[in-house]
């Protein structure tokens, strides 16, 4: 910097939540978290800066006596630079951010006035999430001063989660005023300079889906890790109550630990990472493994998700017969992590977060921040983490072998370990503490403000759907694996039109099965990912699975019935325990000594409320009765508000039947399996390609003009006549 930047004047918004310059109350409700704490201190670490002059953090003001007086206070010094300034707008009383949109234009009215009367402008305005971003945007086209953006969550991707957790449409449109936020993220994408995300997936995978998105206006500028609670070992880690805590069911306490810490999530793949140890007795010999998975008193007092992962913890505990290796403990406190990281990192242990998605990895950097090597999932956050610290190893989370490999290497290569702890607590320094986050963000906004680096605008519009209208929804065997060419173009086809086109993938693999063939071929994260023959349902980006979906196929589903009928039935065999799941009991069929009709009767005579569908000639699986993959389709058709009539179908399969026929627009590639569909060439509104696999679904989207007017032209020739 030189001395002519020495009169930087920032404004930081931050509309909703309460903030305040100490004793911040993180978790006082949704809007009071992460995104409080980013901002003020951002604020603190840049009004540090020799060359910033003064920053303001612009928040709203509230006067309510169920909150501290502290929030009423129209003006906070926190420095001789910085100032939180609120501004009055709409009722006194603390309204939740759903409820303040009405009240936005009041607050930039209101805040104009503020800065007028000041004896100078801001260089920079800087704003936070939607809201902020609406006040940001028209602030910027009534004074011509730049626009920096930071969004935390955007609408687009909250509404693909509040659809998983079950609510419907209206209820999202009621409750978060969500077509209205989308709109303001748009407005802040067409009028801000500068975008700052946490990583580059973030831009890819999420603001890919606004149609103001662009590019050249994005930056990968990571938040900033307090180096001052997570620090290297000292030298009094193993007289800490904490150690005891990580190790008390350990025969062997101190040997080193290979330590991971998550949420009881599914996604978070940690069943893996102990399979992973439970295949190596070389693992075994070296190292313990401790996992924090939230904090429990009972089991079976979990949520749903949660109690399944248990469950499949500690019997792939017990199926490795791992007892006295492995540790889970029930309960920690948010003060214990740090002296956790400092205890692994005293005991020359590892870092693991196997994750089947991690859009940041907040837990990697404050590892590395205690001078822990890290073993990581190659998706997302991670693969910027490990790129900028060079303090580990990524790798396939659904490989265990891979990720026991890894495991082995750092613990048998001292130096290596040694070389990995000191690349990390540097890397850290350099990319990931307030101060280095502060750099990296002047070297960015300095050429906004000074004009150096005027941002070259493409020519841009909005779409008329505010949401997705159409979707294509394909198997992954039959249809997508075989022809690496016509898969490229099919997936470069789809990807340009993202905005307008829901891609969902419906399969009878597991999902981790399936996300490993996805890799393996390189085909992208769809949006929707329907698995298990149609008994599980994700939703991007983070691989949430559908609970409301879940909870409603459950109804009269009883799978040890089903296998106590079938047991020693001739002509079948169990499956292996990878591709047996909650919602779905498969086997292999031989067709020559078993009868799916008669398997069908039998399980009805029973009484047991099933749908039995065999693909492949060989393979045949057990759901509930409200499961299939037409009929979850169908649910995450009436979900997304997509009609039918503009949904792509491709079949491969038999299993792929009842996608196919009905309302949906449809297609059976050419290398169909033997006959499988062929009861359905005079069926209406499905056709039948010449070209097998993926170059079949191109003569598809062709055929029925897909990205166009989307329609079966043998009834628009019907409609002319």
């Amino acid at each position: 910097m030189t001395d002519s930047d020495n009169s930087l004047y920032l404004v930081l918004i931050s509309v909703h939540g309460l903030i305040r310059g100490n004793n911040l109350e993180l978790g006082r409700d949704a809007d009071t978290g992460g995104q409080t704490l980013y901002v003020l201190e951002l604020a603190q670490a840049l009004s540090e800066r020799n060359d910033v002059d003064r920053v303001d953090l612009i928040t709203r003001r509230v006067v309510d006596p169920a909150v501290d007086h502290d929030y009423a206070e129209p003006l906070e010094k926190i420095s001789d630079k910085l100032q939180i300034v609120r501004i009055s707008a709409g009722p006194d009383e603390y309204l939740p951010k759903e409820q303040l949109w009405d009240h936005l234009p009041t607050f930039v009215d209101q805040l104009y006035g503020y800065f007028r009367d000041q004896d100078r402008w801001p260089d920079i305005f800087h704003s936070h999430y939607a809201d902020a971003g609406w006040v940001g945007a028209r602030l910027s086209q009534l004074t011509g001063i730049p626009l920096i953006h930071t969004g935390h969550s955007l609408g687009r991707v909250k509404r693909r989660r509040l659809l998983a957790a079950g609510l419907s449409r209206e209820d999202i449109e009621v409750r978060y005023n969500m077509a209205r936020r989308i709109e303001a993220e748009e407005l802040t994408l067409a009028t801000a300079e500068r975008v700052i995300t946490s990583t580059q997936q973030e831009i890819e995978e999420q603001y890919e889906l606004y149609d103001y998105y662009q590019p050249n206006q994005m930056r990968v500028v990571p938040p900033g890790t307090n180096l001052e609670i997570f620090t290297a070992p000292c030298g009094d880690e193993f007289d800490l109550p904490q150690f005891k805590l990580l190790t008390q069911h350990l025969k062997d306490p101190q040997r080193p630990l290979i330590f991971a810490l998550s949420r009881p999530d599914k996604r978070k793949n940690i069943t893996k990472l102990v399979e992973a140890y439970g295949e190596s007795k070389r693992l075994q010999d070296l190292a313990n493994l401790v996992i924090i998975a939230g904090n429990r008193d009972d089991i079976d007092d979990l949520d749903e998700g949660a109690r399944d992962v248990f469950y499949e913890l500690l019997a792939t505990v017990d199926r490795f017969d791992l007892y006295g290796k492995v540790a889970i403990p029930k309960m920690h406190r948010r003060d214990d992590v740090p002296f956790f990281y400092r205890i692994v990192a005293a005991l020359k242990g590892i870092f693991v977060n196997p994750a089947l998605t991690e859009p940041f990895g907040l837990t990697l950097i404050e590892a590395a921040a205690s001078g822990l090597p890290i073993v990581a999932t190659r998706d997302g956050g991670p693969r910027d983490i490990i790129g900028n610290c060079d303090n580990g190893f990524l790798v396939d989370p659904l490989d265990p072998q891979e990720i026991g490999d890894r495991l082995l290497q750092l613990l048998e290569d001292e130096d290596l370990w040694q070389s990995f702890s000191e690349q990390g607590l540097k890397g850290v320094r350099e990319h990931y503490s307030w101060q280095a986050h502060a750099e990296r963000y002047l070297r960015m906004v300095i050429p906004v403000v000074k004009r150096y680096e005027p941002l070259e605008r493409e020519p841009l519009s909005r779409r008329e759907a505010l949401y997705s209208d159409r979707a294509l929804v394909s198997g992954l065997d039959q249809n997508l694996i075989g022809d690496p060419p016509s898969l490229k173009e099919l997936m470069s086809r789809l990807r340009r039109q993202r905005k307008s086109t829901a891609v969902i993938i419906a399969t009878g693999r597991r999902l981790d099965s399936a996300l490993a063939l996805m890799s393996k071929h390189n085909i992208p994260e769809p949006d929707i990912l329907i698995t298990s023959g149609g008994s599980e349902i994700y939703y991007a980006p983070e691989l949430e699975e559908d609970q409301v979906w879940a909870r409603y196929i459950d109804f009269q589903w009883s799978p040890h019935k089903v296998r106590n009928v079938l047991t020693d039935y001739p002509g079948l065999k169990r499956q292996p325990k990878i591709e047996q799941s909650r919602f779905k009991v498969s086997y292999y069929i031989d067709p020559e000594h078993a009868n799916v009709d008669e398997i069908r009767r039998l399980l009805h005579q029973e009484g047991l409320a099933v749908n039995v569908i065999m693909s492949f000639g060989q393979y045949l699986d057990i759901l509930p009765a409200r499961a299939s993959k037409g009929l979850a389709l169908r649910y995450v058709a009436d979900r997304r508000g997509i009609d039918l009539e503009r949904i792509l179908a491709v079949g491969g399969s038999g299993a792929d039947e009842d996608m196919l026929c009905g309302n949906t627009l449809a297609v059976v590639v050419a290398n169909r399996h033997h006959e499988e569909l062929s009861g359905l060439v005079d069926t209406e509104r499905i056709y039948f390609a010449r070209e097998p696999l993926a170059a079949g679904i191109l003569e598809a989207i062709d055929y029925y003009d897909f990205f166009g007017d989307c329609r079966d032209p043998k009834e628009q020739t019907h409609g002319a006549d």
